[in-house]
């Protein structure tokens, strides 16, 4: 028997005094955009942020490229590892003066010459290696990569320019930021080893010159949302801003936990037999913490930074504990890797809250160098605790290098506690 065929619905009810109309759109159509949309919306937010990524990118490329081009080239780690130390070291005492450039005289007039220059210095380093030059060049031309530009300070810079007021978005941003600063970090030396091991040694730093000084050209020719430079200038240094030392202090202690925790893993995966197996362990740490940093900007934060800040660092003084127990307990590089990829998540928001507190503190006109001020403490103390760490492994064990790390977590800790406002 044939069924009767329904009757459509009216578009539309009528009644005696009242029209009535029938919403066909979907009901997600209302509901509010995530904080990611919200923020790349902002105008120009895409564009910087494209050309900022690809001059970033080579900053995780660059030391593991050039290690593996002099090594290869002159037989000598202790060389290649003298040069990047050199490298490292000149970035410390450069990197401020170019970041305060910066904040008199503009990014794009600035950090295009200071790009240009690094270039410059990583093609001759290149062309050093290739026809044999004396060691003493290879020295010069990787120091001056030195005025390679804080891309990631600059990029902080605008957003705290176009979001000035707004710190429910500025957080989005800044916990973007050190998203993108895991990620890059997490791909350079990958990429880096593809490219020197798959064409040839020379490979990686060429292309990440090109890399850094393409996405320079296109970071800085967004004009519209690069910071306005400030006439008058506040005389204080940054350094010397109230809260700043001691925050300057806790970036000193965070870079020696990140230097001391690479090196040891090295060492540990080496120990295994599994030392190529140590660059997929470190990246499953930053990726841990990309993660965390893209869930920490989509929720709101409780409370203002420097209340959160200790919490932060206990949290990951806490998880700094789960490698050394990993590597003591079990001496299994699987769960290492395991315990790295839980122990990342704490990073991202520790960093993320730092800078806010840096950008909060930083004398207003002066940004970028307070920001590059906070990286250099990162870079002394990635330093200090790669060194510390290298020497617990050569003369106790690389299990005991752990120990590195949860002791410079909880110093960081403990100058955070002391200096609480």
């Amino acid at each position: 028997m044939p069924q009767p065929t329904p009757r459509k619905a009216p578009l539309f009810t009528v009644t005696a005094d009242t029209l009535v109309a029938v919403d066909f759109n979907p009901r997600t159509g209302n509901r509010p955009p995530g904080p990611y949309r919200r923020l790349f919306a902002t105008p120009g937010a895409r564009a910087f942020t494209l050309g900022n990524l690809l001059a970033r990118l080579p900053m995780g490329m660059f030391s593991v490229s050039a290690v593996v081009m002099i090594a290869g080239a002159r037989g000598s780690y202790a060389l290649a590892g003298a040069v990047t130390a050199t490298g490292l070291a000149t970035t410390a005492v450069v990197a401020p003066w170019t970041a305060r450039l910066v904040d008199r005289y503009g990014q794009a007039r600035i950090a295009v010459p200071a790009t240009v220059i690094a270039a410059l210095g990583s093609l001759a380093l290149l062309l050093c290696v290739q026809f044999d030059a004396p060691a003493w060049t290879l020295f010069a031309s990787y120091a001056a990569t030195a005025t390679t530009p804080n891309t990631g300070g600059m990029s902080r810079a605008r957003w705290a320019h176009l979001l000035k007021g707004d710190e429910g978005t500025l957080h989005t941003a800044n916990s973007f930021e050190q998203a993108a600063d895991e990620l890059c970090f997490m791909l350079g030396p990958v990429l880096a080893a593809f490219l020197c091991g798959t064409f040839f040694p020379e490979a990686g730093t060429l292309v990440g010159a090109v890399l850094l000084l393409t996405g320079m050209l296109l970071f800085a020719a967004q004009r519209s949302t690069e910071p306005p430079v400030q006439r008058q200038v506040p005389a204080r240094s940054p350094f010397r801003a109230p809260g700043m030392p001691p925050l300057l202090a806790v970036c000193l202690a965070m870079g020696a936990v990140f230097g001391s925790m690479e090196v040891v893993t090295i060492a540990f995966a080496d120990a295994q037999g599994h030392r190529s197996a140590a660059g997929v362990v470190l990246a499953l740490q930053a990726a841990g913490s990309c993660g965390a940093g893209l869930l920490y900007g989509a929720v709101k934060p409780s409370g203002p930074a420097d209340a959160r800040l200790p919490w932060c660092l206990a949290a990951m003084t806490t998880l700094m504990t789960l490698p050394l127990l990993a590597a003591s307990l079990t001496g299994s590089l699987l769960l290492l890797a395991a315990a790295l990829l839980v122990t990342g998540m704490a990073t991202a928001p520790t960093m993320v809250t730092t800078m806010t507190l840096v950008q909060q503190r930083t004398p207003e006109g002066r940004l970028n160098e307070g920001m590059t001020l906070a990286v250099t403490g990162l870079l002394g103390g990635i330093a200090c605790g790669s060194a510390t760490g290298g020497w617990l492994v050569d003369h106790v064990s690389p299990t005991a290098g752990f120990g590195v790390p949860v002791t410079a977590a909880a110093i960081a800790l403990m100058i955070a506690l002391a200096h609480r406002p």
